[in-house]
């Protein structure tokens, strides 16, 4: 008997089933290096301070970077042609990331104080006698971008541009988990002797949480990875994406019990009541230009507790963005978004009128 062919139909479900399966084997942990050509210029402790040179150099003010101490930020250099750094090097700029790393239990009682002074002022200084620059322009994300706001109204060195990324600021609105905040507000619920009890937030802990915040029913992922298992290359951006996702790394205890006393119940930040290091933290010294961008998808960190940092301010120059897509955000095929782009190009100071004056 003559034996067929399998239809292309069948061969497509067999593609995609075999992929969808093999997206869920384990990734190789390297993946946490990134794809860019970087160099270490700076650690301590747990942190790094990580050197991208420009492929081409174009701009006079360098990028640093301040990433979330909720998650690891491979993610702003996931892979090649879907990675922000890798944009913000082909286009031109200088880049420095700085990398909390994974607290342990030793580090139980690094505060935000330590985080602001300790970690980000020294390692901006240690960048600008690196690069040579005369300003920077400090791009935060998440609560990275809450801490690079605190820093840039505490900061003696001279910082062009700051730009936020869905980064939470004032807490008087929180559309999602309003309960939990008014309890909290209210001293219904009190999560310091948890806090005590483990010196850090495991980082099942912060996963569990921020899980129950942005995606309590987690079938949607799967799907769309079934629905599009046959296109190789979204398979293997869905694993590494998902390698992110599911790399929460523990808190440290006395940053915690900061944010949620400060900002969270208290909401002193927007206020300008914020204390570090016995100096008040008013949000008016901030006088570098500003980009805040949040998501119209974001759970996480919906705008609302961005958005009014605009008006508290100091900043001549300031501009409110809303992107379309969630709380992750990255740059796509290697180039910088048009939004972007257009914003920072014209803030960063081209090396070529340099040379011209």
């Amino acid at each position: 008997m003559e034996k067929h062919a399998p239809s292309s139909e069948l061969e497509q479900e067999y593609t995609r089933w075999k992929n969808f399966f093999n997206a869920l084997t384990p990734l190789d942990p390297s993946i946490k290096e990134g794809v860019t050509l970087r160099q270490w210029i700076w650690k301590k402790n747990k942190a790094t301070v990580w050197y991208y040179p420009a492929v081409q150099k174009k701009y006079t003010v360098p990028l640093f970077l301040v990433y979330s101490l909720v998650n690891q930020p491979f993610i702003l250099d996931l892979e090649k042609g879907s990675s922000m750094i890798e944009a913000f090097v082909n286009s031109g700029y200088d880049v420095y990331l700085l990398d909390f790393g994974i607290p342990g239990y030793e580090d139980k009682d690094i505060s935000i104080d330590n985080y602001i002074f300790d970690y980000i002022q020294q390692a901006v200084k240690r960048v600008l006698r690196h690069s040579n620059a005369q300003e920077i322009t400090i791009i935060g994300y998440c609560v990275g971008g809450t801490l690079a706001t605190i820093y840039t109204a505490l900061a003696e060195e001279p910082i062009k541009n700051l730009i936020l990324s869905v980064s939470p600021i004032d807490v008087s609105v929180v559309p999602i988990l309003d309960k939990w905040a008014q309890a909290l507000r209210e001293g219904n619920i009190d999560f310091e002797p948890i806090i005590d009890a483990y010196g850090i937030i495991p980082a099942s802990f912060m996963k569990s949480g921020l899980r129950f915040v942005s995606s309590p029913i987690y079938f949607t992922p799967y799907l769309s990875l079934l629905n599009r298992a046959y296109d190789e290359q979204y398979v293997e951006r869905w694993r590494r994406f998902k390698y992110w996702v599911d790399g929460h790394i523990p808190f440290t205890g006395a940053a915690m019990k900061q944010l949620l006393n400060d900002i969270g119940k208290d909401n002193k930040l927007i206020k300008n009541e914020m204390v570090i290091r016995d100096q008040i933290v008013d949000l008016a010294n901030i006088q570098a230009n500003l980009l805040v961008l949040c998501a119209n998808g974001d759970r996480l960190v919906p705008k609302e507790l961005s958005s009014s940092l605009i008006d508290a301010v100091s900043s001549e120059d300031k501009t409110y963005h809303i992107i379309t897509g969630g709380h992750a955000i990255n740059a796509a095929n290697g180039n910088l978004p048009d939004y972007l782009n257009d914003w920072l190009s014209s803030r960063s100071g081209l090396i070529n009128d340099l040379n011209e004056k």
